[in-house]
């Protein structure tokens, strides 16, 4: 099989996007806990964030309008890809420590891996990026490693 992973592709590994800094209020954990049906009387106070509450923390808060049509933003820190449908393969999470109100931090995402592999219905290319998530002096509070799929 030919590689569809071109020089200019495989050049973004190691890529990373502008650190994001988080300010974790009690009222968005609150929220988070409420959404997502928490029962824990420390997640509905506020008192600690629930697993899961950084999911999707690095990402901006964008108008509707600049959502695709499959409800996703454009992704910055990505190549251009010749697979373009896009799937979701899977997520690992490593917590070092709880996240709690008041905590500030510092979320690094960058692309750790690009590579191929023939699949059944045809070729598929995987992105894997790799999530750390510290307080702003430097404490590991949780690391991810988020892959996606494109064929």
């Amino acid at each position: 099989m030919t590689s569809l992973l071109t020089d200019e592709i495989r050049s973004w590994i190691g890529r990373t996007a502008e650190p994001l800094r988080f300010e974790v209020a009690r009222r968005d954990i609150v929220k988070y806990a409420i959404a997502t049906e928490q029962t824990d009387e420390r997640y509905l106070r506020g008192d600690l964030a629930p697993p899961m509450f950084l999911f999707g923390a690095d990402r901006p808060l964008v108008p509707i309008t600049e959502l695709g049509p499959d409800g996703l933003r454009p992704e910055n820190l990505l190549p251009e890809l010749p697979l373009k449908r896009v799937m979701a393969g899977g997520i690992r999470q490593r917590y070092h420590r709880r996240v709690r109100p008041g905590d500030v931090l510092i979320i690094t995402r960058g692309i750790s891996n690009i590579f191929e592999k023939a699949g059944s219905s045809g070729p598929l290319i995987f992105v894997e990026y790799t999530i750390t998530v510290t307080t702003e002096d430097g404490t590991p509070v949780m690391d991810e490693t988020q892959t996606r799929i494109n064929r």
